[in-house]
């Protein structure tokens, strides 16, 4: 069996129904470079993986490859290969679709922002807009939750994660991004350290961009965030 490794509880990008069938971009995406690499979508295996597990399980075998919101950075990059990037995220602020008084950083003075506790994005706002309120909550959808009630004015992390959870069905159309741009994530699909699958999924995501799946894909799981292939070039 070919074995990815995905995320089961992020909206968007990686979501394990009640069925125990799996949903989103990053399933999208993988599901696509299973099939070019030969591999039925029926006979793949999907292995729930958090955050830090993802290293350890490429190195022992446990998973053929990552897809898994799964930034590449140097770091990562002494144990692990990387095909892609297949989506570049920023970070940005997530506000109200009725609210206007946010479209760039001058504009968060005395604001009151969310965001998890200890996250860089919590850290990169502070910086960038020293006069803004930052309060951290415990997960995004506490934040959310506090958004919709006005509690405050946006919650801030990558745009591709916010979009994720503002499409979930009992929140969607509520919300729009402000289009910040404070950082840059490159989401990668990992793969064991000298595999010899890598030029072969990164031919798979070039085409699935040049033959339009990715974009369908992207507009179907993350509507808010605006499709820019040119993002994606190495």
């Amino acid at each position: 069996p070919f074995t990815i490794g995905v995320k089961s509880d992020q909206p968007g990008f990686g979501l394990k129904g009640p069925d125990g069938t799996y949903s989103g971009f990053d399933v999208a995406v993988a599901t696509y470079v299973a099939r070019a690499l030969g591999h039925d979508p029926a006979g793949i295996v999907w292995k729930e993986v958090a955050s830090s597990e993802r290293e350890n399980l490429l190195r022992d075998g446990t998973v053929d490859m990552v897809v898994a919101t799964y930034a590449i950075n140097d770091k990562r990059e002494e144990s692990v290969d990387f095909a892609g990037p297949y989506l570049v995220a920023h970070q940005d602020l997530l506000v109200r679709g009725d609210d206007t008084s946010v479209t760039s950083v001058a504009d968060l003075g005395g604001k009151r922002v969310c965001a998890t506790v200890g996250s860089s994005a919590s850290v990169r706002l502070r910086t960038a807009a020293p006069r803004a309120q930052v309060h951290g909550l415990d997960s995004y959808q506490e934040c959310l939750t506090g958004v919709f009630a006005r509690a405050f004015e946006g919650v801030t992390a990558d745009d591709a994660l916010l979009a994720g959870y503002a499409n979930e069905p009992q929140r969607r159309g509520f919300f729009r991004l402000a289009g910040l741009n404070l950082s840059e994530e490159r989401y990668g699909v990992g793969l064991p350290e000298g595999s010899p699958l890598r030029d072969e999924v990164q031919a798979a995501l070039d085409t699935m961009v040049a033959d339009g799946s990715w974009e369908r894909a992207l507009r179907t799981n993350l509507p808010l965030l605006t499709p820019d292939p040119a993002s994606l070039r190495r």
